[in-house]
């Protein structure tokens, strides 16, 4: 094992990693808010997987599914006070540290595919977002897909119009709220999950998910109807408290990096297949009916949510918009 320095030790005391830890094994305590069997669920096993292999023993990754251990608003915070070592929130969940960037993502109809996608994430816009994470003590270290977003609820969404008085369950973010008053509904804040029940319960009517965090939730057992919109994207960034990574010694951070890489590369690969499989099953059980778009009706949703870009240009950043269209070849 490498020299540590002086401060590179005591940052790993601070956050649990004691001399006799590091001579048996390193815990990396990863929190998640979602199910298992979906794209993030897998992703954070493969890691844990390849992170144990490449580091012949040195870390052990325990990986804490469902809210285990925080809900929405509770896991950034427990990762600043080094409670959790590793998270992978949604884009959306950035702002309330100040880093308002990331809710560029969450902006409708700003990206068409994953071609647009790849271009923003792999690009030198996606690596500037994830280096404003620093000065809040925090590492980002990758993105990983979840899908593009279905809308949900007990009536028919077909026109902007469908929306009108219908409370849409959100994420906490300013662009979702914009967004769901745009079409004429009222946004309501829930942490993910609290979701089923509320839809059950009717506390909200419906909800905006990639078909596979819907299907793992099992969203579509009281959810009458789904319009395969794809209005907007749902994704994550993998993220470390700083101290406690740059506490590591170099050889455990390179194998944990190379860990990292590749299970990027298996998670945003199996998030597509996963949404596909997912959607083929809420289908066939037959308790949502699922909507595809006319290309009119296409036009009228991107006509209705445009001005939200602009509406949330001061929060984003204009410029930061303005480079997105340009990666993507979208006009002003």
């Amino acid at each position: 094992m490498k020299f540590l320095t002086t401060a590179g030790l005591a940052a790993m005391l601070a956050f649990g990693v004691s001399s006799t830890a590091l001579a048996q094994a390193i815990t990396i305590k990863f929190s998640h808010v979602v199910a298992p069997d979906t794209p993030k669920g897998k992703g954070a096993e493969k890691f844990k997987e390849l992170a144990e292999a490449y580091t012949e023993g040195k870390v052990k990754v325990e990986v804490y599914p469902n809210s285990q251990l925080y809900k929405d608003k509770e896991e950034l915070e427990a990762l600043q006070l080094g409670a959790v070592q590793m998270l992978a929130p949604s884009l959306a969940k950035f702002g309330p540290l100040g880093v308002r960037e990331f809710e560029v993502f969450d902006l409708p109809f700003i990206m068409k595919d994953y071609d647009d996608l790849r271009k923003i994430t792999d690009g030198p816009v996606g690596r500037a977002l994830l280096d404003k994470l620093d000065a809040k003590g925090i590492i980002g270290l990758a993105y990983w897909d979840n899908g593009f977003k279905v809308m949900s609820a007990n009536s028919p969404m077909h026109v902007p119009d469908d929306f009108l008085g219908l409370k849409m369950r959100i994420q906490s973010s300013k662009i979702l709220e914009a967004q769901m008053k745009a079409l004429g509904a009222v946004p309501q804040v829930l942490a993910f999950s609290e979701v089923y029940q509320a839809l059950q319960t009717g506390v909200v009517d419906g909800t905006e998910n990639p078909p596979s965090n819907m299907y793992t939730q099992k969203m579509h057992e009281v959810q009458k109807h789904a319009t395969v919109s794809n209005h907007g994207y749902l994704g994550y960034a993998v993220i470390v408290n700083k101290a406690f990574w740059e506490g590591l010694p170099e050889d455990v951070r390179g194998q944990l990096d190379k860990a990292m890489a590749e299970s990027t590369a298996y998670a945003n690969e199996i998030a597509q297949k996963e949404n596909d499989d997912s959607l083929a099953a809420m289908k066939a059980a037959g308790t949502t009916t699922f909507y595809d778009l006319t290309p009119e009706e296409r036009a009228e949703w991107v006509e209705a949510l445009k001005p939200v870009h602009t509406e949330m240009a001061d929060r984003v950043g204009a410029d930061l918009i303005k480079q997105v269209y340009e990666a993507v070849g979208m006009k002003d």
